[in-house]
């Protein structure tokens, strides 16, 4: 019997592993479609492809012995351009996964897409839960945070700290409609008061009448049912109209860091919120936020660069412990798989996509409690994945039996 070296035996079988593998059109190509230029490109936007490449480089370039592509692309906040920039994406440059996906509709218009392709969506950036309720799909995975989770713990945080009524200032957009919608459930089954709730179109400048009327209602919280500039216009004015100042309190339903950093301390303390990742949390939070900061521009990661991060290192684990990058395959292995990598330990994927990560309860330092740049949040609690989001029976996804 002839004895084969162990290297080349090791050799032997990845090449023949490699040989097997059904990866489509001789390479991995991901595509990250988001906002880069709107009002939700300083959240996600270059950022996330930064984060992406990341994830290809510290998996070493190629999985399954195929190299890893990534393209981007901006999609203006319009659900009509991003399902034109996935079809094509598809069908004449063989993307395989699509990543981030600003703005919810945009994310339930490009599933379509997608699931019709076979094509996985790894979404870190929509906050609509319907992504894994009655619109889920097996093609879908949906990190970090949605509407429930986020909702579900600041709204609480507030009732328990005696904001028992509120008003909403919410985005006209899917995602907005959401955030608000969550809060309200979570607000009834606490028999807190609902005073009222305006509606303004995405891009506003000027909230002076929204503001007035939430001030004029007396409530003992305004919610801000919206994202990104939305969101940093909206403090911006609360705080020259002293709202905080005369007893109410400003509850973001959806924050990042890079809001804070606009805002800056001086407007922004005080501010309780849910996140699922803060970049100064652990070491190895911190020593992977450094190396982003270096390839952007020293500017800290949010839960959505983050997010991008985790999804890309999960699928291609899950795409080399599969054999394949078909999307619905693909998918499966992931929720098989726990998530580990730098930002997030022992993760599970539910049935219908969710990511069961934990939810943070956050609080804006002072200008005086700041000890450097980018040193914004306290941790007050930290709420678990399984608490966090909805209940997986609850949530109406069809292909899923929950007991």
């Amino acid at each position: 019997m002839k004895t084969v070296p162990l290297a080349a035996g090791i050799a032997a079988c990845l090449y023949a592993g490699a040989a097997a593998a059904d990866i489509s059109g001789g390479a991995v190509r991901l595509g990250v479609l988001n906002d880069q230029s709107g009002i939700y490109a300083d959240f996600g936007g270059r950022g996330s492809v930064v984060a992406a490449q990341m994830a290809v480089d510290d998996f070493g370039g190629k999985v399954l012995g195929k190299p890893i592509e990534i393209l981007s692309a901006d999609h203006q906040n319009k659900p009509d351009i991003a399902s034109v920039i996935a079809r094509d994406w598809m069908d004449t440059k063989g993307v395989d996964a699509i990543l981030e996906l600003t703005t919810s509709a945009v994310a339930l218009a490009v599933q379509e897409v997608a699931k019709a392709k076979d094509r996985a969506m790894l979404v870190t950036s929509a906050s609509s839960a319907d992504l894994t309720g009655k619109s889920c799909t097996r093609i879908t995975v949906h990190w970090g945070f949605d509407s429930y989770g986020i909702s579900s713990v600041a709204t609480k945080a507030t009732v328990a700290a005696g904001g028992d009524s509120w008003f909403f200032i919410t985005g006209d957009n899917a995602g907005s409609h959401a955030q608000e919608a969550q809060a309200r459930y979570f607000l009834k089954e606490a028999d807190a008061k609902v005073l009222g709730g305006v509606r303004h179109p995405l891009g506003t400048a000027d909230f002076a009448s929204y503001l007035l009327q939430a001030q004029a209602s007396k409530a003992k919280a305004i919610a801000l049912a919206n994202a990104g500039g939305d969101t940093i216009n909206a403090l911006k004015q609360a705080g020259e109209f002293g709202i905080t100042q005369g007893g109410q309190a400003v509850v973001p339903m959806l924050m990042y860091i890079s809001d804070i950093h606009s805002l800056g301390l001086a407007t922004a303390q005080g501010l309780k919120f849910a996140t699922p990742f803060y970049w100064d949390r652990t070491d190895e939070t911190r020593a992977w936020s450094r190396r982003f900061m270096e390839r952007h521009g020293g500017r800290a990661p949010t839960m959505v660069h983050a997010g991008v991060y985790t999804m890309v290192t999960h699928y291609l684990k899950a795409v080399a412990a599969g054999n394949t990058d078909a999307g619905e395959a693909t998918v499966a292995r992931m929720k098989q798989i726990p998530v580990d990598d730098p930002l997030y330990k022992n993760v599970r994927i539910r049935e219908d996509g969710r990511s069961l990560n934990e939810m943070h309860l956050v609080e804006v330092k002072t200008p005086a409690e700041s000890k450097g740049p980018w040193d914004y949040y306290k941790v007050l609690a930290t709420v678990p994945g399984a608490d966090a989001f909805r209940p997986l029976k609850q949530g109406g996804c069809p292909f899923v039996k929950a007991d």
